[in-house]
């Protein structure tokens, strides 16, 4: 089965909707979106406080990083806990996607 390639409309729209949606969900809809996305890493650090996710979306041509930062919070209990927001999405053309 063959889908058609993200264009350049397609992809800005698709990382604005990610964004919106948050991380989690966003996870979901890119597994849903293509038979064949794959993992290409899990919040791997690259630079101090950002976390960075990225997606391989083979059918569509496209590739979707999610860059987080983490916030560490203290709780009256003294227990730390950490939350990540979703702060910048990414969607680019693979090499095959000429479009």
């Amino acid at each position: 089965m063959h889908m058609a390639f993200l264009d350049k409309n397609e992809r800005q729209k698709l990382a604005q909707e990610l964004k919106d949606i948050g991380f989690r969900p966003a996870k979901g809809k890119l597994r849903r979106m293509d038979p064949q996305c794959r993992l290409a890493f899990y919040r791997n650090v690259q630079s101090v406080n950002h976390w960075v996710t990225r997606f391989e979306l083979k059918s569509l041509g496209a590739r979707v990083t999610m860059i987080e930062k983490l916030a560490q919070h203290e709780h009256k209990s003294g227990k730390m806990t950490a939350d990540y927001e979703l702060v910048e999405v990414i969607v680019e053309p693979t090499p095959e996607n000429k479009t």
